[in-house]
């Protein structure tokens, strides 16, 4: 048997329109977003690109769990 854990996630786009395929952007708010969540471990970071009407739109999706404690 193996061992498992459940993995959390979220994704982040820029706002649509102007600068929405803005990756230097996107990583920053995806930076303060992680920030945010505390002490977490990140084990993958997916950047995704669509094109819509205003040209491409990027988007991340971060896969995490919640940092181990210090021993």
């Amino acid at each position: 048997m193996t061992n498992s854990w459940p993995i959390r996630h979220f994704s982040q786009a820029n706002p649509a329109g102007p600068g929405q395929g803005d990756v230097p952007a996107l990583l920053r708010r995806v930076a303060d977003s992680i920030e945010k969540l505390g002490a977490v471990e990140v084990q993958d970071l997916v950047i995704h690109q669509e094109i819509n009407a205003d040209g491409p739109l990027v988007s991340a999706t971060v896969y995490f769990h919640p940092a181990e404690p210090a021993p």
